[in-house]
This record gives structure tokens, sequence and C-alpha cells, in this order.
């Protein structure tokens, strides 16, 4: 399967690449007979629902053309939304000054989950300010991290 995400993955942004997209994961999932194909796509501004149509068709065409899925399967693009996941340094680099969740592997300042503001990235460190301080926390201690939707 890991070859799979693989080829999935090279062949979306070769597409990404035509539509000044970036890719921002590939999910699988639905069963042996029918697999489902997600892919989360991003641009500057967002994208919209026509981005996903003309990402979707053009992508489709050239799965078809390369045929690396050996059995059926169903193709979705959507955009990874408002509370979208952070999973690379880029990601959190992108979202600096935007309110963020943290959950931590381990214990850091006898707590595990942080919501607070991205503040800075440096290294391999993560700074969020919550309550009137900040804190690092290393990018290898993050478990799961995502955006929070701000309503103003």
């Amino acid at each position: 399967m890991e070859d799979l995400k693989k080829k999935i993955t090279e062949l979306a942004g070769s597409v990404a690449t035509q539509y000044a997209y970036e890719i921002v994961d590939v999910e699988f999932g639905g069963s042996s007979r029918k697999l489902l194909i997600r892919i989360f796509i991003d641009k500057e501004n967002g994208v919209t629902l026509d981005d996903c149509g003309d990402f979707s068709r053009a992508l489709s065409a050239l799965l078809d053309v390369e045929d690396p899925v050996p059995t059926a399967y169903v193709l979705e693009v959507s955009s990874p939304g408002l509370d979208r996941p952070l999973r690379a340094l880029k990601d959190f680099q992108r979202s600096i000054g935007k309110l963020v969740r943290i959950i931590t592997k381990s214990r850091i300042e006898e707590q595990n989950v942080f919501t607070g503001r991205l503040t800075r990235v440096e290294a391999e460190n993560i700074t969020l300010s919550f309550n009137d301080k900040e804190i690092e926390i290393p990018f290898d201690q993050i478990s799961k991290a995502r955006l929070e939707i701000e309503l103003k």
C-alpha cells in the first residue's frame, strides 16, 4: 500500500504543479474491492469547488493512462478545510500567526494538549503563545496538530 500511496502522490504532484496547487495529503479508505483515494489540495488563497473538480478530472485522466491502481477505486478531491491538519514543518511555517491545537507524545510542562497562537518555527521547534506565555515544542514530540477555527 505504501508503494501505491507513493505513486498516487507522485502523479497527483505532477498535476498539482500544472495548476499551482499543493498536495496536502493523500489518504486511502474503502474496502479491498473498491478503494477510496482521497486527495487534499490547497493553494495560496484556498481552493474552490471548481478547483477540486478541475484537479479531479486532470488526475483521473492521468490515473486512467498510468493505471497504478489494480482494483476499482473512487477518487475524491477536497480542500483540507479550515481546521486542516499540520503535519510537516512547512505547514507550521505557513500557519504562523494562526490559532493551533497541538497534542504531544509526552508531557511538556505537565500537559500534552496545547491550544495557542503559533508565533515561531525555528529549526525543529514550534513556539506557541497562550495564557500570556510562550512555550517551545520540539517538532519530533508532536503527535497531532491542526488549525483551530476562529470566529471573528
